[in-house]
């Protein structure tokens, strides 16, 4: 039913699908996120890069299973990735792409990033011509209302790539491995993001080394602090008219 202030009529709307998906990596289980069963073999390409156990080049043998009430997502990793997947193999299920969970010390979820050394500059009409563009991008976010996006935009605000799932972290993940698969380097272009800018965003952004990310939403303190850390360029709040500069190492924006 649908209720405004005159009366209850019936009504209906699409809503995305959130299903648990299961990645194995060399045979064995290491995560179990919950998210949208769409650009999988994305999903995993960039989950590994994001996660450090391996460049995309060294990441084999992709393949996608549809099991009863969710997914599994198979790859081949190198053999120095073997210490990692055994340390890191996880057992309980995160909630929406949770990035950190699992993980059993501060210092684990708090280890140093490495530094980003690509600058980019992008003026602020760019910007705007990213975010102005980013709706058609977005088939599942103007069908639900219910599902973040990430896009890749190249210096002129064009936007070369975008995805989209219930989980934030997921959908930056699939940006990652759908612009490894593709080639594409990421130190040539900015990310724009419709969720909140947490600090697994930006730890993520970091090591698929991009060097600049824009987010429609608020950034939280850790964010801010591990984007200075690494040299990441950041703004926030940003809308066509206006965004909120928060750590600008290289003057990158104009």
């Amino acid at each position: 039913m649908t209720y405004d202030t005159a009366a209850a009529t019936p009504g209906s709307r699409a809503v995305p699908i959130e299903a648990p998906i299961a990645l194995e990596f060399n045979g064995i289980g290491y995560a179990v996120m919950m998210g949208t069963p769409s650009d999988l073999e994305d999903f995993v390409a960039g989950f590994t890069i994001s996660e450090g156990l391996a460049t995309a080049d060294e990441i084999t043998e992709p393949s996608v299973s549809e099991l009863a009430g969710g997914w599994i997502v198979r790859a081949q990793l190198p053999d120095r990735s073997m210490p990692r997947i055994l340390e890191r193999a996880r057992n309980r299920v995160s909630e929406s792409g949770c990035g950190i969970c699992g993980i059993d010390s501060i210092a684990a979820a708090l280890a140093p990033l490495p530094p980003v050394r690509a600058g980019i500059s992008v003026d602020r009409a760019a910007i705007a011509r990213a975010l102005a563009r980013l709706r058609d991008h977005q088939m599942l976010g103007r069908a639900t209302g219910a599902t973040h996006a990430a896009a890749f935009c190249s210096p002129a605000g064009d936007i070369v790539l975008g995805r989209e799932d219930v989980g934030r972290h997921n959908a930056l993940d699939k940006l990652i491995g759908g612009l490894a698969r593709q080639g594409t380097a990421t130190a040539a272009g900015f990310v724009v993001l419709t969720a909140r800018c947490s600090q697994e965003l930006v730890e993520k952004a970091v090591r698929a080394g991009f060097p600049m990310v824009v987010t429609i939403s608020a950034p939280t303190s850790l964010a801010v602090d591990r984007a200075r850390e690494a040299g990441l360029a950041l703004a926030v709040l940003a809308r066509d008219d206006t965004m909120l500069v928060v750590n600008d190492p290289r003057s990158s924006f104009g």
